[in-house]
């Protein structure tokens, strides 16, 4: 039996690739623009999502623990300010009515 092969065929290292730096572990972020302020935005991996659960503001429904997700905050807001979002929420957030219509059971937090 041949022993295991932990590097590509190619000769590639793993440093090598043409991602940028951070982009596979949900590393660094970005600035955006949205109603007029500009806005931090963050992904977050699922490893570090472990553990918590956030409800997402753009559809209300509950993030679970260790699902991958978006993290914004406004410029001028806090650590408080910051709201975690599904990636397609936060990326159809314009596309989206102001007031989204919770079910009567729905928790409120």
């Amino acid at each position: 039996m041949s022993p295991r092969r932990n590097r590509p065929r190619g000769g590639e290292s793993p440093h090598d690739s043409a991602e940028e730096p951070g982009a596979r572990y949900g590393g660094g972020g970005r600035a955006e623009e949205w109603r007029g302020e500009q806005w931090s935005v963050r992904p977050v991996s699922g490893a570090s999502a472990a553990g918590k659960r956030y409800r997402c503001p753009g559809c209300d429904q509950e993030i679970p623990s260790g699902v991958p997700h978006l993290v914004a905050w406004s410029e001028y807001g806090g650590i408080d300010d910051r709201r975690h979002w599904h990636k397609a929420c936060w990326n159809a957030k314009d596309r989206r009515t102001t007031q989204v219509q919770r079910s009567r059971n729905a928790p409120r937090y």
